[in-house]
């Protein structure tokens, strides 16, 4: 017989009566720790504060965040355990309410209106499942992948009935230590038994990612066949597609899963970005519109979806003002923007660029000029310095707007401290034949070149001296500086040294500002987490 007497609950609804009703419920089932929000922000400010067992949670509250959304922010603030049972409570049954919630995974669904024999039939249920995994989400609540899998061959070596509880659990974490031979071997042996989609998803997902394309393809073309509600399968199909620059077939393909589950802000964003790309501005904006929306209580709420959202209205206009109607979304949506990322001088500075352009369109150039000064004031303060893509998209609109200068000079802070990647530099080469700009990096370069030569072949000291020399010649480049901590890092564990110790420690606290975008971030993370542990 379960227990509930010594477990904490948390109920949330907006109507009070219902939350008494459930209260009064798990009362009869003798729980004795039962908290109740009204809507999405107390169930969050909650759940911060407390450890939950178990969380009864209403899809619809009506104005601010709805079920999906908390459960979206719970799991990425990571305010919910494995061991937490967290049901979606809904008296709606439309497809796109249960798909989008059903892409977050609850454990469970309860329809409205139940009584309390239903709910503890439910929860008796639930609360087994995870006693019987209790050694499995011990080691992911201790974020620990390689005991997720133990733990998960000695429950299977007990008892086998427990494969259907354990597999995807396993499958997971074999991903996650890329154990990849191990991993197409567990999701072949499922798949030879029974088609589960999670389990087709997983292993078409991993082909992608190994580059197998044809094979996952197949994989995602037979989860379609056999699950044709599934949004990630078509989700897949756009990937694939885009890898093999078949981007109006990619389209195709998000507009299906868009069809199937249409309230997932991100889903709607890369609509929208793979529809610009086909030049679609009239999808793009719509998508991008829907994503700004959906996002608005998310937690992937996601600037760039606003600054693309006005920019595609822009284009959809052509090469003639917008009309006002347009106008006043765009300015909306950049001052949404502005308000919600006000301490952004980036975004702040973007936002400022493409309302000139909107209003040097419209004729209105001194309205246009302030911009362009404030966005020139915002570009020159910038404590963190933007990605090579936007830097070079920056680049592109301050030159068409008349600010060569300006688009230089972020252009030579690109190439300083993306230089030594070639498809940034054939970018910068695109937009300008300043030479000191094209050519002011090869000598730090060269050294760089001979530094990883040195590393490479394990003469350390030497590699140190040549990411020295390149590191000084161009300071704010970011993988000189990662390169220079590397070595430093590597003296370090042989022989500690005080010294060398601080100098590591300030090449890394160079690039603390590196966007978590760039491909480097978990290298960064990586060798910060060993410096730290010395």
């Amino acid at each position: 017989m379960i227990v509930y007497s010594n477990m904490r609950f948390l109920v949330v609804d907006d109507f009070s009566d219902f939350r008494s009703s459930v209260k009064g419920m798990l009362g009869q089932m003798a729980a004795q720790q039962i908290d109740v929000a009204a809507n999405g922000e107390e169930a969050l400010n909650l759940c911060r504060k407390t450890r939950y067992d178990v969380i009864l949670h209403d899809y619809n509250l009506g104005e601010g965040k709805n079920g999906q959304q908390v459960l979206e922010e719970l799991h990425h603030e990571k305010l919910i355990s494995p061991h937490c049972i967290f049901v979606m409570v809904t008296a709606e049954s439309s497809q796109a309410m249960v798909m989008a919630a059903l892409e977050f995974e609850p454990d469970a669904y309860l329809t409205k209106p139940f009584n309390r024999a239903s709910l503890q039939q439910r929860l008796d249920k639930l609360v087994e499942r995870k006693r019987l995994l209790a050694p499995v989400l011990d080691a992911l609540a201790r974020e620990d992948q390689a005991a997720v899998v133990n733990a998960c061959n000695a429950l299977l070596q007990r008892d086998p009935r427990l494969a259907p509880l354990c597999q995807r659990y396993k499958a997971n974490a074999l991903a996650v230590l890329q154990r990849h031979d191990e991993l197409e071997q567990l999701l072949q042996g499922i798949l030879s038994q029974r088609p589960l989609p999670w389990a087709l998803m997983k292993l078409a997902d991993h082909l992608l990612q190994r580059g197998q394309l044809d094979q996952a393809e197949a994989l995602y073309e037979q989860s379609i066949e056999q699950f044709p509600m599934l949004p990630a399968a078509f989700d897949g199909l756009a990937r694939v597609k885009l890898a093999r620059g078949e981007t109006l077939k990619a389209q195709v393909f998000l507009e299906q899963a868009v069809k199937i589950s249409p309230n997932n802000p991100q889903r709607q964003a890369e609509l929208g970005r793979v529809a610009r790309t086909n030049e679609d501005p009239e999808r793009a904006v719509r998508a991008y519109r829907q994503a700004v929306t959906l996002g608005r209580h998310s937690a992937f709420r996601n600037p760039e979806h606003h600054l693309s959202l006005a920019d595609s209205l822009k284009v959809q206009a052509g090469d003639t003002a917008p009309n006002p109607r347009v106008q006043l979304e765009i300015r909306q949506t950049l001052e949404d923007l502005t308000r919600s990322w006000k301490d952004d001088q980036g975004l702040g500075a973007r936002a400022d660029l493409l309302q000139a352009d909107v209003l040097r369109r419209s004729g209105k150039q001194a309205d246009a000029e302030q911009l362009l000064r404030n966005a020139g004031d915002k570009l020159a303060n910038l404590e963190t310095f933007f990605s090579a893509d936007t830097a070079l998209a920056v680049a592109e609109q301050l030159r068409e707007l008349g600010r060569g200068e300006q688009a230089d000079q972020l252009l030579g802070t690109c190439a300083e401290m993306y230089g030594d990647d070639p498809a940034v530099m054939a970018g910068i080469a695109a937009q300008t034949s300043n030479p000191s700009i094209l050519h002011g990096g090869e000598e730090a370069a060269a050294r760089n070149r001979e530094g990883m030569r040195n590393y490479q072949q394990q003469q350390y000291p030497a590699a140190l001296e040549a990411f020295r020399d390149a590191l000084a010649r161009q300071p704010r480049n970011i993988s000189y500086a990662l390169n220079t901590a590397q070595s430093l890092l590597r003296l370090l564990l042989s022989a500690p040294d005080d010294a060398l110790l601080t100098e590591c420690r300030a090449c890394l606290a160079q690039v603390r500002s590196l966007p978590t975008s760039d491909p480097r971030h978990a290298r960064y993370r990586k060798l910060l987490e060993k410096v730290d542990s010395l």
